[in-house]
């Protein structure tokens, strides 16, 4: 019998699964797929000369995270790559805003839009050099985070630990407004935000933007050597040699509970998998309280709050081969990571509002990786390895586009049609775009979820980032903590505090309540039938 049986092998779930091992715990990792990693997955699927990330692709979260450092996955032969530089958002007028690495370059570079743009950057670079390290402690670590929150206070308060709240609280429109005279600063950090789903005028965009800016700034948006499974294949490496098991094609359909108390799983083969200590979820919320949880486990409350869980955006995505560099107007694009495609502030804010709407963007913002510039090993010299995704509505009435077809079935016609308004919008910032595409692959919501049930309609944070589900209102509102109505059941996923991003932190924190809880379980011959059985 296993000490743990961890549900889900995404980073989140190895993350937990290395830390128990770690202290001595058996561990058995169940997979669905029938390969490891959830969203951190890499293939040859565009073109066998290419490597394209089928997911997640540039990790700042991860180089700023403790958790990940702490594992020393380069001992099991990781290691990362940056692109030269490491966000671009160029302009129609062949500008371009650059972050850097070196935050003197940043600086120079938004003072070239607008005088004093560059003093206001290094002002925010100097309060995150006060604050980061206690923000990302706070944010990384169990609810409620009372050590590093007092360490912040202590050190923010000749300078404002409540300015700093009111600034993170802000839109990221009002931020931009307040701290920037040009339309560079203000369109680095809006465009941050929106790899979320926190549009220009959603409280607390300022923040979510402040901190990737941040991270950027000081880690950049750096990537896995080989692509975005190495990092997997790091984390599977590092627990299997201490013992655990990573068990792919495996179905868990119920978590067997009896007298209250998580006593392992079942599995879509009939399996009964028992485990002596713990549960761990790297699964949806929802997937967890409404499928995998049997209701009668549930306080009515639960069910009820779950009901009004919220998704983040649905995803679409594309990925390119190429044959040549991606042609950029504005040439310093072209030595970026990551670049984002948007005219203004109020494109981006018609961009959410047409979500909020329920329509199909008819000029959708891009979220663009140039991942051959950021690793070189990802395909043949000259060549780029590139993909691009933008957001969605869920629930979808309509197509914003005058004329527009698309209405959500995302069949074969809809799915080619998106992607070639995806093309078509690169072509206004890259001409001859298209013409460097040998082959492409268009992963449209449903595509995502098949390929990982956790990318719900390609939710890439497993639930909104807007603050009504954060912290202590995530997932549903309580202590913000992985402990579950059921004893010895721990939720791991980015449903979890403190969400998304791969920082490994909802696993960590599920792992360290498992340890401290400490009471191994004990399966009777009842609960051994019932959970064979299907009970």
């Amino acid at each position: 019998m296993t000490d743990a049986v961890v549900i889900g092998s995404g980073p989140n779930g190895l993350v937990a699964a290395n830390i128990l091992a770690d202290h001595g715990w058996s561990v058995t990792v169940l997979e669905a797929a029938d390969t490891p990693g959830g969203a951190v997955r890499s293939d040859h699927g565009v073109h066998p000369d290419f490597v394209n990330d089928l997911f997640s692709s540039f990790y700042p979260l991860a180089a700023a995270s403790p958790v990940i450092r702490d594992l020393r996955l380069e001992e099991e032969g990781l290691r990362w790559s940056h692109a030269p530089a490491v966000l671009a958002h160029p302009l129609p007028d062949g500008r371009c805003a650059v972050l850097e690495r070196d935050r003197d370059a940043t600086a120079g570079n938004l003072d070239s839009f607008a005088d004093g743009d560059g003093r206001s950057w290094q002002e925010l670079c100097a309060t995150w050099d006060r604050a980061g390290k206690d923000l990302l402690g706070a944010l990384f670590a169990t609810m409620p985070p009372v050590k590093p929150l007092v360490a912040l206070a202590l050190r923010m308060r000749a300078h404002g630990t409540l300015r700093l709240a009111r600034n993170m609280l802000l839109p990221v429109r009002r931020f931009g407004e307040e701290e920037f005279t040009g339309e560079a600063a203000r369109l680095l950090v809006a465009g941050t935000a929106l790899h979320a789903d926190l549009g220009p005028e959603s409280a607390g965009g300022a923040g979510f933007g402040w901190i990737m800016t941040m991270l950027g700034q000081t880690y950049g948006f750096p990537v896995p050597v080989g692509g975005a499974g190495a990092l997997t294949r790091a984390l599977r490496s590092r627990l299997e040699r201490r013992g655990g098991t990573v068990r792919c094609g495996t179905r868990v359909t119920r978590v067997v509970v009896d007298g209250g108390r998580a006593l392992g799983v079942r599995t879509a083969d009939g399996d009964a998998v028992p485990a002596r200590r713990a549960v761990l979820a790297d699964v949806s919320a929802p997937e967890l309280y409404g499928a995998l949880v049997a209701p009668e486990h549930l306080p009515e409350r639960v069910r009820s709050d779950m009901e009004r869980f919220q998704w983040d955006f649905a995803t679409f995505k594309v990925d390119w081969a190429l044959n040549g560099p991606i042609p950029w107007r504005a040439e310093e694009a072209g030595r970026a990571g990551t670049v984002h495609i948007a005219d203004s502030m109020d494109e981006l804010t018609r961009f959410a509002a047409q979500i909020a709407m329920r329509l199909v963007p008819d000029r959708p913002f891009l979220l663009l990786g140039q991942m051959t510039t950021a690793d070189p090993t990802r395909s043949p010299a000259g060549t780029e390895s590139a993909w691009a995704y933008t957001h969605l509505p869920r629930d979808i009435r309509g197509d914003a586009a005058e004329g527009g077809p698309l209405n959500g079935t995302w069949d074969a016609a809809e799915r080619e049609i998106m992607a070639d308004r995806i093309e078509q919008r690169l072509e206004e910032y890259a001409p001859g775009f298209r013409g460097r595409i040998v082959n492409r692959r268009v992963l449209a919501p449903p595509t995502l979820q098949a390929a990982d049930a956790n990318l719900n309609e390609g939710a890439l944070n497993a639930g909104t980032t807007n603050l009504h589900q954060q912290a202590v209102f995530r997932p549903i509102p309580g202590t913000g903590r992985p402990e579950t109505p059921v004893r010895g059941l721990y939720l791991a996923s980015a449903s979890a505090h403190p969400g998304g991003g791969v920082h490994g932190a909802p696993g960590a924190n599920a792992a360290q309540a498992a340890l401290a809880a400490r009471r191994p379980l004990v399966w009777t011959v009842a609960a051994l039938h019932r959970a064979v059985q299907g009970g």
